[in-house]
């Protein structure tokens, strides 16, 4: 399984920015998928997770508000909306993939992609 995060890029604070993390090799339908983020020198952060079947999403304080978490089982693929970007957002953002869980807690994903860099700066 290959999981694959992309949108990111270099934005002005304030703005928004679509992540996109789509899975080959195997269909996801049924894993929960998830966004972590980590910046330089920093631990990996959570940031949003979604049920298989969308009824349950999970999001970090930090980003509530902000970024929506969204999927597309037709499309293997989940989404990170994130709106009113700050300096502190900076980081790689990772998606994965989990069976039965929107933990917050990056032990519980068995599936990982690279990452995607997301930098907010004036």
């Amino acid at each position: 399984v290959q999981l694959q995060a992309s949108g990111g890029g270099v934005v002005l604070p304030g703005d928004s920015l679509r992540l996109s993390c789509a899975a080959s090799g195997r269909t996801l339908s049924f894993y929960s998928k998830a966004w972590f983020r980590q910046d330089l020198g920093k631990e990996r952060e959570f940031v949003a997770a979604i049920s298989w079947n969308s009824e349950l999403t999970n999001y970090a304080d930090s980003v509530k508000g902000r970024f929506s978490v969204s999927r597309d089982n037709s499309k293997n693929a989940v989404y990170l909306q994130m709106n009113s970007l700050k300096p502190e957002d900076t980081a790689i953002y990772y998606c994965a993939a989990a069976p039965n869980s929107i933990s917050s807690d990056y032990g519980t994903y068995t599936y990982w992609g690279q990452g995607t860099q997301v930098t907010v700066s004036s």
